[in-house]
């Protein structure tokens, strides 16, 4: 087995988190008494994804983050609520909100069957991913999970890839594998600790030059590249940074197995 620990992801890699916040926003707007139209979903998550991708760049904490995109979207609406009651509101329903992505649970069940080391990278709300994780099926096949706010750092730092080392006895950068879909934190901070990382691509969307890559999970092969199934399909013999390289292809399932694929290859020579 070439790499016995995974380092997953949860947020669209593990857990569907758009179906999770929808609902949660919902839930906020009853509450608060906010009109929950289309347009006012899209304004939020608007202003959400500019505020994260500003905190994946260490412009703004956690805490700051999540009540100033509820101070912007209240000003934008000209609505006079309190935005530190509708930020509580959402995350206390963001917290209930466990829905696992296809097949997800079933990876995960047959990679623990193979003997993996299951464990999560997270910089999500501690509260709200301590909470879906033990309402979750993924409760008992995790070893333990790893929240940012704990660790003193988020990804792509390195530092919090070092926390993690701290925590997980002989996790080396040659028996570890860091799978996620977000090109910003997950793969380059597997690129910045040293770590090799599956690019978990459901979107098949064109990878960014300048990061590397060891798998990738995607529904579309990459020019030069062999289609990977399931797991049982052996991954293509081109290599790439000494590991061999996973296409996309006509997933049985979806492109979940192709990282878990990568995961249970033996080490390319």
């Amino acid at each position: 087995m070439q790499y016995p620990y995974l380092l997953f992801d949860a947020d669209d890699t593990l857990f569907d988190f758009p179906k999770a916040s929808a609902r949660a926003f919902s839930a906020m707007c009853l509450a608060n008494d906010i009109p929950d139209t289309p347009e006012d979903r899209q304004l939020y998550h608007r202003i959400n994804q500019e505020l994260w991708a500003a905190f994946d760049r260490g412009e703004i904490s956690k805490e700051a983050l999540t009540l100033e995109r509820f101070v912007q979207f209240l000003q934008a609406l000209g609505l006079s609520r309190d935005p530190a009651q509708c930020n509580r509101d959402y995350l206390a329903a963001l917290g209930e909100g466990v829905f696992p992505l296809p097949h997800a649970e079933a990876v995960c069940r047959e990679l623990v069957r193979r003997g993996h080391k299951l464990y999560i990278v997270t910089n999500a709300v501690a509260s709200v991913q301590r909470s879906r994780l033990q309402g979750s099926v993924f409760a008992e096949l995790i070893t333990d999970a790893f929240i940012s706010e704990d660790a003193g750092a988020s990804k792509p730092d390195p530092a919090y890839y070092d926390y993690v080392r701290s925590r997980v006895p002989g996790l080396t950068a040659e028996n570890s594998l860091v799978i996620g879909d977000s090109t910003a934190t997950d793969i380059r901070g597997a690129n910045n600790a040293g770590l090799p990382c599956c690019w978990y691509n459901p979107r098949g969307i064109s990878r960014p030059e300048e990061l590397r890559i060891d798998y990738e999970g995607s529904p579309q092969p990459h020019p030069g590249r062999a289609a990977v199934g399931v797991p049982r399909v052996p991954p293509a013999p081109h290599a790439k940074n000494g590991r061999p390289a996973l296409g996309g292809g006509p997933f049985c399932r979806n492109s979940m197995e192709t990282c878990a694929a990568g995961a249970h290859q033996p080490r390319a020579r």
